[in-house]
């Protein structure tokens, strides 16, 4: 199913008008990573963190390795910089993600050259999947802006935890959305976003990508060459399942606009990821 720009609310007068992420604002979900020298920490409880919303320290409601389904989107680049043997390795590695993934997950496919293909929506069924990615063909431009946007928008649809793989291996050539447009959705998103770039020319959009990873509380990853996507997109579902997940009920702050989060643990010098925020509703 080739995805319409129109339909993702893509084009001249909708650009004032992207779509708003209230990440139902009664309780806030935050997926967090904790590590210490790059290795997970475990064993965490709620009194160990401490979070605040737009500075204001907040009561957590649970912290834990939660068990939630996980919703993941897999967004490919299909330029014809894939081609051949390099598209070989794009769905080895896709198909090692799949094959860990547990039944009660679901997974869908973006496929992205100049235009966007929906290759299958959600769907616990993998070999549909699977399916739809043995039919890609490569070729064409590299619209990588406009995909994270769709992938972005096609995740916060349904519950369970939303994690996207993005892959691309060049610089984006035929986005119509502009990279600060894509970045203002990613500030409020649900999804975690984990970009993965492979090469020299892969390199020429990490300072964006970089941005979108720490926007949603995602991480990029650089690999030399495809061979080695089948090792990072493993390395992405490991560390997700990892995460921990805080729930709270925002108090003392103003329900609508920006608001900033702010997640550490408490008396110790771990690394903590998290998404930078979230829209509060109306």
């Amino acid at each position: 199913m080739v995805l319409g720009l129109a339909c993702l609310t893509v084009g001249a007068p909708a650009r004032a008008q992207l779509p708003t992420f209230s990440s139902k604002v009664e309780v806030v979900r935050v997926d967090v990573l904790v590590t210490q020298s790059g290795r997970p920490i475990l064993g965490l409880r709620s009194s160990d963190f401490e979070l605040r919303d737009n500075g204001v320290r907040q009561e957590i409601e649970f912290a834990a390795l939660e068990k939630l389904p996980l919703r993941l989107i897999l967004a490919l680049d299909s330029s014809d910089s894939v081609a051949g043997v390099r598209m070989m390795h794009l769905r080895a590695a896709c198909e090692a993600v799949l094959d860990r993934l547990q039944k009660e997950d679901e997974a869908a496919l973006i496929t992205f050259n100049h235009t966007l293909v929906l290759g299958s929506p959600f769907t616990s069924d993998l070999g549909r999947v699977r399916t739809a990615l043995r039919a890609v063909a490569p070729g064409g431009e590299t619209a990588l802006i406009d995909a994270l946007y769709a992938g972005m928008v096609l995740g916060e649809a349904g519950s369970g935890r939303g994690l996207m793989v993005a892959f691309t291996d060049g610089a984006d050539t035929s986005s119509f959305l502009r990279s600060q447009e894509v970045q203002d959705v990613a500030k409020s998103s649900d999804v975690v976003v984990y970009p993965v770039t492979s090469g020299r020319n892969g390199r020429r959009l990490t300072s964006f990508l970089r941005g979108i990873a720490d926007q949603t509380g995602g991480r990029l990853f650089e690999v030399e060459s495809t061979p080695d996507l089948q090792k990072a997109f493993v390395a992405i579902l490991d560390e997700f399942r990892q995460r921990y997940v805080l729930a709270f009920r925002p108090q003392s702050v103003t329900k609508g606009g920006w608001h900033r989060l702010d997640v550490l643990v408490k008396g110790r010098p771990f690394d903590v990821r998290a998404r930078a925020g979230y829209q509060g509703g109306q």
